[in-house]
């Protein structure tokens, strides 16, 4: 059907296909608004640290790909062949030594902790700020020129929060970073090790709205008649609207918890569905936790781990490796905040407003679904809701299709040449070394490739998947294979976990679950994160389990080998809504 499409590249030099946020094309509402604020939410987080926006966003045929940029650290940028190294150090000197100066000050004055204080006193209240005041205003009772102004306000939301997401990304990680270069080096410590040792410092991984989750906690604990409508068979929904509607403490602090939480969306896009939307998950989720049947690992062994690790130090280096810990402990919380105050809710709202244009230009009969609204840009919407000519059913059809059927696997990984090797980091000066080692420790530890079968075969009983460990323990449950933001109304207490990749965005469910197991990943995602956070076995970088696990069947996740068996296949087949091209979500 797509055969004759042509993928060429938005300008010359090597593009490289983004495959950590978008497993399929994104939608023509987003497309524009995803290339604007990437690169100014990067430039607001590096200017500071000495670094240039180290990616270009370039759209082409709704795929995401990026192009490495020059300047900065260098480390993550294309370099010369040796021969032409003297030339560019000599040429990039200059912008060497300001980059170097601004890296030795952001360093000197922890720069992170001022980024860190910002966040805390200023963006991230204004962002909630802005949150409530674009949800108080219901697009179902407006009229079209009032729905119009909203869907505007509302990408513009959308982007501004795209912008705030990516203003944080080096100050949430770079302490990390710093943190894994430096102990690694001295201890021979893996990464694992090292990171095991940040246990307990990013609350939020626990989940979102914890504060008025625990509210809600002890109001159910409290009132019988709570708890029966909780735990009453019959519509999820149905037994949220009377957990609102009930008297004394249970209602005010049902609502105040689906307040926070509603409008957040589970994707980086507006087709992904919001929590609001997830009624089921959203009961289980509140009854895993008013019966405190949670796995959340206890702490009490973290200060032995911190000194013997810190006894692998050089004697000489211990202080050095205290300071590091602390700083690495201090921001590791903003990695996930950063996301979910931001642009979780700000697609969430945007879905919103689009959703309504949907569901109007159906009653109009120009849409024959409301979701297929996605595929039209923002200008296109407008001029259906006021009666103009605009895409017809058959040609938003079109575009609807590419974007559900086209996957990362038809897209080239590459346009144009790959670039070449980087340049040796020994010619920075040190202080650039320095911040090129950090992000480089935290790139690598995102992702991590492993060699396995790229095509595996068809799952048997004893099929075994290997990846990567990223918390000890050994668990048996039902495997629940999650491609799609629908299919999160399936997940049961108790249940593995079988997804692409894991964000922060997926924390309401994350008390439901035995293990975790992803096709993506390294030390440093998500899953990794939470996996230690709660103390349940889990491995990424399989790159297969997705596509060898079977939807339902008896598996053994093994923490310490990295190895998920297959110890029985479902008694049926996988439902026809999981064989859908699997919706990326990132660490």
């Amino acid at each position: 059907m797509f055969a004759d499409v042509k993928f060429e590249a938005p300008a010359p030099g090597p593009w490289e296909l983004e495959t950590s946020h978008f497993s399929r094309p994104i939608t023509r509402f987003s497309q524009q608004l995803l290339v604007r604020a990437f690169p100014q939410g990067f430039r607001e987080s590096v200017d500071p640290y000495g670094i240039q926006v180290p990616f270009i966003p370039g759209m082409v045929n709704g795929f995401v790909y990026m192009q490495r940029t020059g300047g900065g650290s260098m480390s993550w940028l294309p370099g010369p062949p040796p021969k032409a190294l003297v030339w560019l150090v000599v040429r990039l000197l200059p912008a060497m030594r300001a980059s170097a100066a601004k890296c030795a000050h952001a360093f000197a004055i922890k720069q992170w902790r001022i980024d860190l204080d910002r966040w805390d006193h200023v963006d991230q209240p204004q962002c909630v700020a802005q949150h409530e005041a674009l949800q108080a205003e219901d697009p179902q009772t407006l009229d079209t020129e009032g729905l119009i102004t909203h869907l505007r306000r509302a990408q513009a939301h959308m982007e501004a929060m795209i912008v705030m997401h990516h203003r944080y990304s080096v100050p949430s990680v770079l302490p990390v970073g710093d943190y894994l270069a430096n102990v690694c080096a001295w201890t021979g410590a893996s990464s694992g090790e090292a990171l095991e040792l940040l246990r307990g410092s990013t609350p939020v991984a626990k989940g979102i709205a914890a504060a008025e989750l625990d509210v809600l906690v002890k109001a159910l604990r409290a009132s019988e008649e709570g708890r029966k409508v909780l735990e009453r068979e019959g519509a999820p929904q149905a037994a949220l609207d009377a957990l609102m509607a009930l008297p004394g403490e249970v209602g005010p602090a049902a609502r105040a918890y689906l307040d926070v939480v509603r409008h957040r969306s589970i994707g980086y896009d507006v087709p992904d569905k919001t929590i609001g939307e997830l009624p089921e998950m959203l009961v289980r989720a509140i009854r895993v936790a008013v019966s405190g049947d949670t796995q959340e690992r206890s702490l009490d062994d973290l200060g032995e781990k911190q000194a013997a690790l810190r006894q692998r130090v050089p004697f000489g280096l211990r202080g050095d490796f205290d300071a590091l810990l602390e700083e690495a402990r201090a921001v590791n919380r903003l990695r996930d905040e950063r996301g979910l105050y931001s642009d979780s809710v700000g697609t969430g709202l945007a879905r919103r407003a689009v959703l309504e244009v949907g569901r109007r230009l159906v009653a109009a009969g120009k849409l024959e679904d409301a979701e297929h609204v996605v595929d039209l840009q923002i200008e296109e919407m407008i001029d259906l809701l006021r009666g103009r000519s605009g895409p017809s059913i058959t040609e938003i059809e079109k575009h609807r299709l590419w974007r559900m059927n086209m996957t990362l696997a038809e897209a080239p990984p590459w346009l144009n040449a790959p670039p070449g090797p980087h340049p040796p980091l020994d010619v920075l000066p040190a202080t650039m070394q320095r911040v090129a080692r950090a992000m480089n420790a935290v790139q690598e530890d995102m992702m991590t490739e492993l060699e396995v079968p790229a095509t595996p075969e068809p799952s048997s009983p004893r099929t075994v998947v290997q990846g990567l460990s990223i918390n000890t323990g050994v668990y048996e449950g039902t495997a629940r294979v999650v491609i799609d933001p629908v299919d999160f109304d399936r997940l049961q207490k108790g249940d593995v976990l079988i997804t692409r990749a894991t964000s922060a965005y997926f924390n309401v469910v994350l008390p439901l679950l035995g293990a975790i197991v992803t096709d993506r990943g390294g030390q440093l995602s998500h899953a990794a994160i939470v996996a230690r956070e709660y103390g349940i076995p889990g491995i990424v970088a399989t790159k297969v389990a997705t596509v060898t696990i079977p939807d339902g069947a008896r598996v053994r996740v093994d923490g310490a080998t990295g190895e998920v068996t297959v110890l029985s296949a479902p008694a049926a087949p996988r439902p026809a809504a999981e064989a859908r091209a699997p919706q990326e979500v990132s660490p």
